[in-house]
């Protein structure tokens, strides 16, 4: 289907006004209703780390696992925040801290020596939510990794051939929200086996609001 600017930009406009007024800055989603793909195949087991041009009104919250110096660029470079390989082997075989560390940050970040450690301890529980942690070498600026990663968004789709990803929140502007979603959109558009040609139904959706078909 066609899914250009100005066709998001109105399903945006329409979210927005029926969504109403809320006493917190809702989430805005991007909704895919994909068709004509293999679930069974590798096309339909799509997850992609997608950079949004636009930092979310809600910046993902970045965890750091690193030893050393590095730990300490981690600190120093603002990570919400850091373990230490004490930290991680304190977490061995804790389940509900574990769960609960998942849940409260939304990207993992490893020095890439801690790997193996990071798998076996932290894999069961962010392997399910699509959170494994990216690795990255000790002697990298860790600087511009979490200021990449703190506007990213993972594009999912598993058992089902429908992909809701955020965009963004209402308090942004609609140029901001457009933007977002075609970055997902050109992802995709690489991705999918037709592009997109195999989306079939695409909606804007605020977190208590209506989904807004984009009309083509």
């Amino acid at each position: 289907m066609p899914l250009d600017n100005k066709t998001i930009s109105e399903a945006i406009k329409q979210a927005k006004a029926k969504s109403g007024a809320k006493k917190f800055n809702q989430t805005v989603d991007l909704i895919l209703d994909i068709v004509e793909i293999d679930m069974k195949a590798p096309e339909g087991k799509i997850q992609e780390v997608v950079e949004l041009p636009h930092v979310t009104g809600k910046p993902n919250k970045i965890c750091v696992v690193a030893s050393g110096e590095f730990a300490m660029k981690a600190k120093n470079a603002q990570a919400d925040k850091v373990l230490e390989r004490a930290d991680l082997d304190a977490l061995n075989g804790k389940k509900k801290e574990l769960r609960k560390l998942a849940s409260e940050y939304d990207v993992f970040i490893s020095e890439a020596p801690l790997m193996p450690l990071v798998g076996r301890i932290l894999g069961p529980v962010l392997g399910p939510r699509g959170k494994m942690p990216i690795p990255v070498p000790p002697n990298v600026d860790i600087v511009p990794i979490i200021n990449k990663h703190r506007k990213t968004v993972v594009v999912r789709m598993r058992s089902q051939p429908i992909i809701q990803v955020s965009i963004g929140s209402e308090q942004m502007k609609d140029e901001e929200l457009v933007e977002n979603t075609m970055a997902v959109l050109r992802v995709l558009d690489g991705k999918l086996k037709r592009g997109l040609k195999n989306v079939k139904y695409a909606f804007i959706k605020t977190s208590m609001g209506e989904p807004v078909k984009i009309k083509p």
